[in-house]
């Protein structure tokens, strides 16, 4: 009896140890794969290198066609500034995550009547509104000036700023946030409607750094990554539909259910491309 007694015993903590055992284990594998997944972080230093050299050439053509756009202005050109406004904004657009960075110069540059004071508001929409509502260039010297003022000083600056991986990742899904809150339903451009012009621009930008990120994100999340490629083929595609030559049409023009289908083409977008961030472990 007393034997059979020891044999229980010895077998129930053999038992015992093999479930610590299983048990230690499991959580050593657990934590192997938490520490997995710290290692496995993508970096992105190339990348965004790349990015930031695309920055400085977009902001080289930004002053580069205001300055032109200044020149029609001073002339007294107005169809030659109206046509030159939305190319000079496109440049601005597509950048415009790394320009709000930089505190008060993207209002400076890109407030919207009432965004701002009054006696402060300059930029863009200021100029827009007297082309387009007042019909004069007259006026303007001042808005002009501080317009290229800001516009070089916004070059000056983006030659050494710091794009860290979080703000690398997100700014895809910040312009596709630009169009759906102000592009679509026409605020941004009230005066002019040339809405899609900064709409694609948005869209342009954000599909530089998806392309950037884009082999990477194949190796971690292949179904995601062409989701993504095909969904900004589909937008572009209808962006580009609205195109007469090299420019786009006024937004005016665009019916209700042209408008919606851009809309959702939009959201269909971001959604997928917030997904990056996580996926390539930048948080």
């Amino acid at each position: 009896m007393m034997k059979k007694q020891t044999t229980l015993i010895a077998l129930s903590i053999a038992t015992s140890l093999m479930v610590a055992g299983c048990s230690q284990k499991t959580e050593e594998t657990s934590k192997v794969q938490k520490d997995k997944n710290v290692v496995e972080k993508v970096k992105l230093d190339t990348e965004i290198n790349s990015y930031r050299d695309f920055v400085v050439s977009q902001t080289e053509e930004f002053v580069k066609s205001t300055q032109l756009f200044v020149n029609a202005i001073n002339a007294g050109d107005i169809e030659e500034a109206k046509r030159l406004y939305p190319i000079s904004r496109s440049y601005f657009e597509r950048i415009e995550p790394v320009a709000e960075s930089f505190g008060d110069l993207d209002p400076k540059i890109d407030a919207r009547e009432g965004d701002v004071p009054a006696e402060e508001w300059t930029g863009f929409h200021k100029i827009e509104q007297v082309l387009w509502v007042d019909k004069t260039t007259k006026g303007l010297e001042k808005y002009t000036k501080q317009l290229m003022t800001d516009a070089n000083y916004l070059r000056a600056k983006v030659e050494t700023v710091e794009i860290d991986p979080v703000l690398f990742v997100t700014g895809p899904v910040e312009l596709l946030n630009e169009v759906s809150s102000s592009k679509v339903t026409g605020e941004e451009e009230r005066y002019s409607h040339t809405d899609l012009a900064d709409f694609a621009a948005n869209v342009e930008g954000s599909h530089k750094v998806i392309e950037l990120v884009l082999p990477k994100l194949k190796e971690k999340d292949a179904e995601l990554a062409t989701t993504i490629d095909d969904r900004f083929k589909e937008l572009m595609t209808s962006l580009d539909s609205y195109k007469n030559g090299e420019q786009y049409i006024d937004y005016t023009k665009l019916k209700e259910d042209e408008v919606k289908k851009l809309a959702q083409q939009v959201d269909a977008l971001a959604e997928p491309i917030s997904q990056v961030g996580s996926t390539l472990g930048v948080n």
